[in-house]
């Protein structure tokens, strides 16, 4: 299903303390357009931005950035840093009492603990769990999203905690709204699991013990991003709702006049050169 992206004429920057950073620009439709550069970033958390990161985000021209994560989130990592002018839209799309045991032990488990909470594939099927249920439980707030950037949201960031999971279905569902091709959307996806952009894993104890190769490896099932994950989100859609289009229609409540708009705001003509993107500093 995986296929090469179009290729984008612009280096990509490199950001200290902000993971996962990517402009979504270039992704191409069914209908032969593309995702304009420049109005749809995708990343982690912001909390840890050091000054000439913010001063970059700064100067992408953002109207906006929804914020995925919970509280429990915000707890961890801490608050994005402020961008001047830019608006900054937190929608949870998660429950920190949901599993706030489990990330718990994630971080503070031993070796045998993680055994029996994550071997045999338990890792794995939380991961696909969760996908579905933010995909079937989670309409309202994605609806919210893509109503704002029919409207004046756009250039718009988006972001959870790594930038892989919440935020890659956000931007999933966006890209789905303006009919961008699934191989494509997976092709982006896959992309956090990039080395410098995989979220750094924090555990309470920071022995050596405590990040072994086999504790990685049982862990490594929450912090990929694996193409089976987003299947079973575009499988959801498929059997809640029967077609992508009844679920874009009924599930999150767009109609045609703003999937237009959305179209309008976020893509462009394949006949034109493709607009300016982010510049590496």
């Amino acid at each position: 299903m995986t296929q090469q992206l179009p290729h984008v004429p612009s280096a990509e920057p490199e950001l200290s303390g902000v993971r996962n950073f990517r402009d979504l620009g270039g992704l191409p439709t069914r209908d032969g357009r593309r995702v304009r550069g420049g109005v749809l970033f995708r990343s982690g958390h912001l909390a840890h931005a050091t000054a000439s990161d913010a001063a970059f985000l700064a100067g992408l021209g953002l109207h906006t950035v929804f914020d995925f994560r919970n509280s429990a989130d915000l707890r961890l990592d801490g608050a994005d840093v402020e961008l001047p002018g830019v608006r900054h839209v937190n929608i949870p799309l998660s429950d920190p009492a949901d599993g706030a045991e489990f990330w718990r032990m994630v971080r503070d488990g031993d070796l045998g603990q993680l055994r029996v909470l994550l071997s045999e594939g338990r890792a794995a099927a939380r991961m696909i769990g969760s996908y579905r249920k933010i995909i079937t439980e989670r309409t309202a707030e994605h609806s919210r999203v893509l109503h704002a950037l029919a409207g004046e949201a756009a250039p718009a960031l988006m972001h959870c905690a790594a930038g892989k999971d919440r935020a890659g279905l956000s931007v999933a569902v966006t890209l789905l709204a303006v009919g961008v091709e699934p191989e494509a959307i997976e092709a982006d996806y896959l992309m956090s699991n990039d080395p410098h952009r995989r979220y750094r894993v924090r555990r309470g104890d920071d022995s050596p013990a405590a990040t072994s190769p086999e504790v990685m490896e049982l862990l490594s099932p929450l912090f990929d991003a694996r193409a089976a994950y987003l299947a079973a989100a575009f499988e959801s859609i498929e059997k809640t709702w029967g077609s992508t289009e009844r679920y874009l229609g009924e599930g999150l409540g767009l109609t045609p006049g703003t999937r237009e708009r959305l179209r309008d705001r976020l893509l462009e003509d394949t006949s034109q050169p493709l607009a300016p993107t982010v510049k590496s500093r």
